[in-house]
């Protein structure tokens, strides 16, 4: 048994109260950047990123022909959960009258409700008082065609 000889010899006796020399600790790199590396890309991942100024609308569905002439328009959106939108800029229920009438510059403007199919019913009426409240009387609901 050579090589237990020499490990004898280098270690001097073997015994249990004898030392032996301590090994200096060193920190291994590799893996902890591997760590870091798979957090990063959970977090890349998993991060949601929001599209300000717009609204998540599903129109409902219906069957009819498209109107020809060109109006002025303004577009109110109505979110599924009951947020409001005047031509793509998101605003708040009690200021929507007021960008309405600041909109309304002549009578021949179109209001264009585009609500959610999920929308609720109070959000909507919500937007159709707004309307009247900005003196506006033409008003049209925005719909999906049905696919064939």
């Amino acid at each position: 048994m050579s090589w237990l000889d020499n490990s004898l010899h280098h270690q001097g006796r073997f015994s249990l109260g004898v030392k032996s020399t301590s090994v200096e600790p060193e920190i291994n790199l590799i893996p902890f950047i591997d760590v870091l590396l798979v957090v990063l890309i959970f977090l890349m991942i998993s991060t949601t990123f929001t599209r300000y100024q717009e609204l998540a609308i599903t129109l409902p569905t219906a069957n009819g022909l498209s109107s020809q002439s060109e109006v002025k328009q303004i577009h109110i959106a109505v979110s599924r959960d009951g947020r409001f939108a005047v031509n793509g800029k998101v605003t708040d229920r009690s200021q929507l009258s007021n960008n309405l009438s600041a909109l309304n510059k002549d009578n021949a403007i179109q209001v264009n409700i585009d609500a959610d199919a999920r929308a609720p019913h109070q959000a909507v009426m919500s937007a159709l008082e707004a309307a009247r409240d900005a003196n506006l009387s033409n008003i049209v609901f925005s719909s999906q065609t049905t696919k064939k």
